[in-house]
């Protein structure tokens, strides 16, 4: 929670982080899962994004970010 509570202030965001220590969350949007590198297999946070409506309702799922240019894609579609 300290990195992320450091993360937010550096970057000065205007609105709350979230954190799932109990992974649910994680779990439920398929976010959290075995991953491989470098023949080594483990568990982790997959790089998924949502749109959200203001009902909740999943608009769109990025399944493969591309960290260099998800902010424009997403952006894009909104």
């Amino acid at each position: 929670m300290k990195k992320q509570n450091n993360f937010h202030s550096k970057q000065n965001f205007n609105f709350s982080l979230l954190s799932d220590e109990s992974l649910g969350m994680l779990k439920e949007y398929k976010a959290w899962g075995l991953k491989k590198f470098m023949g080594k297999e483990y568990m982790g946070i997959h790089r998924i994004s949502y749109i959200v409506d203001s009902k909740g309702v999943i608009e769109k799922v990025y399944e493969k970010v591309k960290t260099k240019t998800h902010a424009k894609d997403i952006l894009n579609d909104l």
